[in-house]
């Protein structure tokens, strides 16, 4: 009976022993401490913990390359497929900007801009990327303009290769310019046209071909921001290289500035007519144009078409219209007609009120005071 009652005690307390919480818990705090070492000692614990290794330049332009094949190739993943890669080229182009650009106060390190824009054009990213533009998201393709635009500047031991590249693939440049008829990206595109026109070889052949005509209609698209970034670029193309200019202007400038005239300079809108004035000024004034300016100046057409634009209710267009008229008062080597136009004009109280009016606009901007000099030109009177 004893022995009997002493096994039923023993199990019982063996019951309790077992189910005692302190104990197990002392248990399994022994058993995660002999865990502990081997998950350290294991790879992924190792990985878990151990610093993520920064991307270079290289493997940023070539994981996006890769993001920008597939966007290309509109393959059908699905929404949420495609929506996770974008996000995906979203921030590999955040960070190849950070890196061109510089980083709030951290200026750009030369070395690595000089990689990325090294792996850049040596694989053809640039044609993809601007090919994928329109597919991007809208801030996205923002950065990516202005990536394609440092890239313009940035040098590779000592050498523009963006000048290079874009000599071989002067088929992007066409892409470009339309580019304009799409508001959707057109202004993206212009900004990238302009960088690339820095490089003469890009203007040469924009000049020799028939999309220098484009612009003349592109200047008067009813849509204000294209207009004005479309007049800009035509700034840059027939100012930066002079000598590019000078060259075509010589054989192009009777289509030119007939096309000029009637197309810009009479344009019913506003802005059109303000910037073509004021952008006539600028190519006739440069030395570089001296022949072009003179045979402008010897048409009795051209000088009709400025003494209207003289008569502008707008203060602006009439004081870039009189930096042009001058040179035609100017002008030593009036042909007959011109000083007969001149003559007949002398007494038209009209024009003399409006030549007035213009004076006296001149006369307040101190800056600027009206002179003609050079051996072509004599002091004018009005």
């Amino acid at each position: 009976m004893m022995m009997s009652g002493e096994s039923h005690s023993f199990a019982v307390n063996k019951e309790e022993i077992i189910n005692d919480q302190p104990l197990r818990r002392s248990v399994s705090s022994l058993n995660f401490k002999k865990l502990v070492p081997k998950l350290l000692r294991s790879g992924s614990m190792k990985n878990l913990f151990k610093p993520k290794k920064p991307r270079t330049p290289v493997d940023l332009v070539r994981l996006t390359r890769e993001l920008l094949l597939y966007v290309d190739s509109g393959a059908d993943a699905g929404r949420s497929r495609r929506d996770e890669k974008l996000e995906q080229l979203d921030a590999l182009i955040r960070e190849m900007k950070g890196i061109l650009y510089g980083v709030e106060d951290a200026e750009p390190v030369a070395e690595s801009c000089a990689q990325l824009t090294q792996e850049f054009f040596s694989d053809d990213t640039l044609r993809l990327l601007i090919s994928c533009l329109p597919k991007l998201n809208f801030e996205t393709r923002k950065d990516a303009a202005q990536i394609v635009a440092n890239l313009q500047r940035q040098q590779v031991q000592s050498r523009l290769i963006a000048s290079d590249y874009l000599e071989a693939n002067l088929d992007l440049i066409d892409q470009l310019i339309t580019g304009y008829e799409d508001f959707a990206i057109a202004l993206h595109f212009g900004a990238i046209l302009r960088e690339c026109i820095r490089h003469q070889v890009v203007a040469r052949y924009v000049l020799k071909s028939q999309h220098v005509k484009k612009f003349f209609d592109y200047m008067q698209l009813p849509t204000f921001d294209v207009a004005s970034d479309v007049a800009a670029t035509f700034k840059e193309l027939m100012t930066r290289h002079k000598s590019t200019v000078a060259e075509f202007l010589a054989a192009n400038h009777v289509w030119f500035f007939a096309d000029f005239n009637s197309k810009l300079l009479v344009s019913s809108n506003y802005m059109t007519r303000r910037y073509a004035v004021k952008l006539l000024g600028d190519i006739l004034l440069d030395r570089s144009n001296t022949g072009v300016m003179l045979s402008y100046v010897s048409s009795k057409d051209n000088m009709r078409v400025l003494m209207n634009l003289l008569r502008e209710s707008h203060k602006s267009i009439q004081l870039d219209a009189f930096r042009v008229f001058k040179l035609f008062v100017c002008n030593q080597m009036k042909p007959p007609d011109i000083t007969n136009i001149l003559y007949a004009n002398k007494n038209d109280e009209l024009f003399e009120a409006d030549k007035a009016q213009v004076m006296k606009e001149i006369e307040e901007i101190k800056s600027t005071p009206v002179t003609c000099s050079g051996v072509l030109f004599k002091p004018i009177v009005v």
